[in-house]
């Protein structure tokens, strides 16, 4: 999926457990992890886990993993 500025936008409203739950619980072939919007939603969630791993750790357990 293109990153148009709305999905872009999309992305920076979530936190890093809403990012995460859908990295791991999308379906296959889902769009919004596909293409530029799906780099850009993995990046986010990287600067997200980077900036506070203690609560990248807790959103993790939180999600059974």
């Amino acid at each position: 999926m293109d990153l148009t500025p709305e999905n872009k936008a999309h992305i920076d409203g979530l936190n890093h457990y809403e990012l995460l739950n859908r990295i791991r619980f999308a379906p296959s072939g889902d769009p919004w992890m596909q293409g530029e919007t799906g780099a850009y939603w993995i990046q986010r969630r990287g600067e997200l886990r980077d900036k506070d791993p203690g609560q990248a750790v807790a959103d993790s357990k939180s999600l059974s993993w």
